[in-house]
Formats: structure tokens, sequence, C-alpha cells
């Protein structure tokens, strides 16, 4: 039988670097289903009584204990959801305390300093590499093309789109991506407009067959999604990008963190972490 649990994230920012952390522990357990629920902004008491409320809930639903990993700074706060029935595992008391004992030096206790948007010069900058991912996606303008830190190419559909947001929203990286089409397959040489950016090009490749299940999603029973078109247009793909000396990766099995990481590690890509 499966064993079932709920889990919380529960912060008073934005409950991200609790999701993040959290996640990663919970995926070294195989055989166990986990429903996961995001407390954000829980910056006060009262918001910590209606939490640990919420907690307790879970608890009388049959499920086993509910598991909650916190990254809440308020000590009162972090004190009122401590008392609900379930596993807390705080990540502040895990780390902070040893950090302040090995560097000598008291934390701020600050809430929210991890995702704020403290330096509006790096925000801004992630703001226009989002803005450039999404102008330059699927090839749609060629201008300020020069900009882009990478330009990914493969056939539609095989993750361009994804990856260039991930790297924009998360480093801050200016990604552009650009089909690869019929046309490009018929003459087997890259789009003019690319030639220029050879350094700059990684592809993503991906299984036929996995790209026309996504295919069937958008345009069932075409000839776009059709299993064969789909092994000539990947076939082909490879063989240009591997003329052309185009490094790549194959998606199929791969996440778009797996991926990005990739590509900033091999095109050597200083990131920024926001």
């Amino acid at each position: 039988m499966t064993q079932r649990r709920t889990v919380f994230f529960v912060s008073d920012g934005t409950g991200i670097t609790a999701q993040m952390l959290g996640h990663s522990l919970l995926t070294q357990f195989e055989g166990v289903v986990f429903n996961q629920v995001t407390l954000p902004f829980v910056d006060s008491v009262p918001k910590a009584e209606e939490c640990r409320e919420r907690i307790e809930l879970e608890a009388g639903g049959g499920n086993g204990q509910p598991i909650v990993f916190s990254t809440l700074v308020n000590a009162e706060a972090r004190a009122v959801v401590r008392r609900a029935n379930a596993l807390f595992l705080d990540f502040f008391e895990t780390f902070i305390d040893p950090l302040e004992a090995g560097l000598g030096v008291k934390s701020t206790h600050t809430v929210g300093h991890s995702h704020a948007a403290r330096d509006k010069n790096q925000y801004q900058n992630r703001i226009e590499a989002v803005n450039f991912a999404l102008a330059h996606d699927d090839g749609a303008t060629h201008r300020e093309l020069e900009l882009a830190d990478v330009i990914l190419v493969g056939v539609s559909r095989s993750g361009k789109t994804p990856t260039c947001l991930y790297l924009a929203l998360q480093f801050g990286v200016k990604a552009a991506n650009y089909p690869l089409i019929p046309e490009d397959f018929s003459r087997m040489k890259l789009p003019g407009v690319l030639q220029g950016y050879r350094g700059r090009l990684y592809g993503l490749t991906i299984a036929p067959e996995r790209l026309r299940e996504i295919r069937q999603e958008r345009r069932p029973n075409s000839s776009y999604s059709d299993l064969e078109n789909c092994r000539y247009e990947v076939d082909r793909a490879e063989t240009l990008m591997r003329g052309a000396g185009i490094r790549w990766i194959n998606s199929t099995t791969k996440s778009i963190e797996e991926i990005a990481t990739t590509i900033l590690r091999e095109l050597k890509i200083e990131r920024q972490v926001y």
C-alpha cells in the first residue's frame, strides 16, 4: 500500500526557499506520495495560528502525521506553528545557529531577504532578460540578437521556450530560441541569421516518441505530430547540428533545471543567483 503524507512549506516570505530545500529532500524517498502545500507570508502570530489550525486539520485526516518545512524567521510565529501535530523541520534553526557560531556574527533575522528585490539593478536585469526571452521566442524577431547570451535551436516543441524563460527568470540570462524547420532540413544549413552567432548556439533534441506525444496535445492527428515526421525532423536536426559543430542535449528525460545548468556550464555563462 502506498504511503501518503501531506507536506507543508511554511514561510514568512514567498516560500520558495522552503519549497526548494524541502523538495530536494523529499525526492530521496520513493514509494511515498507527497501532497505538497505552500503557506507563504506567515509573518504574524495570528497568521501562524491559522497555519497551525490548517496543519492540525490535516493531521486528523487519516493520512499520517503531516510534515512541515519551515523558514519562519519570527520566533513567536515559529513557536506557534511548532505546536501543531506535525513533524516540524526548521531550516533556519538547522543552519543559522551553526553559521552564527562559525562566523562569530549574529544574523539579522530579517524576513524575505533571499527573494527580495533589494538590488534594483539586478532586479531590472532579470526583468529585461525575461522580456528578451519573450520577444525572441520561436524566432519572432532578429532584432538585438547580438545581445543574447545563448540562442537555443531545435525542432518545434523540444523544450526551447521553457528553458529560455527559466534561464531568464532564475539567472538573468538573455536567452533567445530559434526553431529548425523543414526548409532548413532541405538545405541542411543553419538559418542565415544564425550564422554569425555560432559560439552562442546550443541545441535541444528529443526522442521522436516523446515529441509525438507533445505535438499530439497541440495538433492531434496532424502531419505535424505524425511519428514518422517527428523521426525525420529529429534526425535531420541532429545531423544539421552535428555538421555545424553545435553542442546539444537531449531533453527527453531532463528537467528544465538540468538542461539550464548544462547550458550554463558548457557555454561558460556566469550565472547570477536571485
